[in-house]
């Protein structure tokens, strides 16, 4: 069942249905599920823990170790989806790899996956291959490594595994000692999926924003052609997982150009259908840098539930079903306001303050349902309408304000 564009939905739950099955079942893979289910296509999602948010959505859901090849193909053979679509990045790339040459239709294809989820693979792939404006890089696999490539690249700089994700393990080092280096080194491996040891030293940057482009690829016909969307403009506030982000960017037109361009060319360069969230860098020196990609619906996009024609989970659910995306139109201002918790292994929290940010002219709320809470979970977010970016984020920022995630004995 390779990718292929599609004429016809059969009715779910009966013979012949049109099933996807995504690979994650969080936040950003419950709003595919509903869009899914919008065009009635059949709905599995497999995670490795029950209860997961786009597990409440989704027509049957498993509960398995994501990094087990055979349990992951287990599962997706008895399923027989139209479309296999990873959702994070915890996920056995051979099992993908094997999967594809089996016939199934992986979203966007099992080498893209494979390639954004290795810092070092895809620093390569785009620095290397493509050409593309990064910062400046170098590579390590134990402490005298790390300290020869921090000389190299240049202090203060950063250290990030091979293989993690949210910001996991990101360190930075401010001085060239090398006990400053040994320790952080040790301190990014340990954060680190799985046993590798590697870890990619960049260049700090200061920063004037974040963009990232939301490229797509889709069934045109027979052929697969490339569009992008609205850039969005985020930004972390000294954290490494996004905070804020909006559409459209009041940023230099020709500047949001060159933004465009380098996502259309990751989204080709990398091929298959579907949504590809292209992080970029804009430094105060006037550089404009790519960063990383995720081959899927990006959390900074989640702005575009409210912002745009379709969002880009409509997109991708629509791309990997096989079914054609009309040009993505931009409908207005919009923001999001990401709301975390500090709280540790609450388990079913409670949002409270709802009510009075709904009250909020152009606010719309997303609480995930996330079963247990740990410091840093991300566990809803704030979406908001105006009549221009500066108001729409204004009221993002104070509807998030009025929210709080307590246990579910606070009063």
């Amino acid at each position: 069942m390779p990718c292929a564009p599609r004429s016809e939905l059969p009715s779910p739950l009966g013979p012949g249905a049109a099933r996807i099955l995504l690979l994650g079942g969080g936040e950003l893979g419950k709003e595919v599920v509903i869009e899914a289910q919008r065009l009635g296509l059949e709905t599995v999602v497999v995670d490795r823990y029950y209860g997961a948010p786009a597990m409440q959505v989704a027509h049957r859901s498993y509960v398995v170790n994501m990094l087990d090849k055979g349990a992951v193909k287990a599962i997706v053979e008895r399923e027989k989806p139209i479309a296999v679509i990873p959702e994070i990045e915890a996920i056995s790339t051979e099992a993908l790899e094997e999967l594809e040459r089996e016939g199934y239709c992986v979203v966007p294809n099992a080498a893209a996956v494979k390639i954004a989820m290795n810092r070092i693979e895809l620093r390569r792939w785009a620095a290397e291959r493509l050409g593309l404006p990064t910062t400046r890089y170098a590579f390590a696999s134990n402490e005298e490594e790390a300290y020869e490539a921090c000389e190299k690249v240049g202090y203060p700089c950063l250290l990030k595994p091979e293989m993690s994700s949210s910001g996991h393990g990101h360190v930075r080092v401010d001085e060239g000692s090398r006990e400053a280096v040994y320790r952080a080194y040790r301190e990014s491996v340990s954060h680190a999926r799985g046993a590798s040891r590697r870890v990619i030293v960049e260049e700090y940057v200061r920063l004037e924003t974040e963009f990232t482009v939301l490229a797509y690829r889709w069934f045109d016909g027979e052929r697969i052609a490339t569009s992008a969307m609205e850039p969005v403009e985020h930004w972390r506030y000294g954290e490494y997982h996004y905070v804020e982000s909006w559409q459209p960017s009041t940023r230099d037109p020709q500047l949001l150009g060159k933004a465009v361009e380098i996502g259309r060319r990751v989204a080709e360069g990398l091929g298959g259908v579907g949504v590809f969230g292209v992080e970029l860098l804009y430094t105060r020196d006037g550089r404009l840098l790519f960063s990383e990609v995720a081959p899927r619906p990006h959390d900074t996009g989640l702005v575009t539930l409210v912002t745009q024609s379709l969002s880009e989970f409509a997109v991708h659910a629509r791309a990997a079903a096989g079914l054609p995306v009309p040009e993505v139109q931009l409908l207005g201002p919009g923001a999001s306001w990401a709301v975390y918790t500090d709280l540790d292994g609450e388990w079913f929290p409670v949002l409270r303050g709802a009510s009075e940010a709904l009250r909020i002219p152009g606010v719309e709320l997303r609480w995930f349902g996330k079963p247990v809470t740990y410091p840093g979970r991300r566990m809803a977010v704030v979406l908001a309408r105006a009549g221009s970016v500066e108001e729409a984020r204004r009221r993002a920022r104070r509807a998030a304000e009025l929210l709080r995630v307590e246990p579910r004995s606070a009063q």
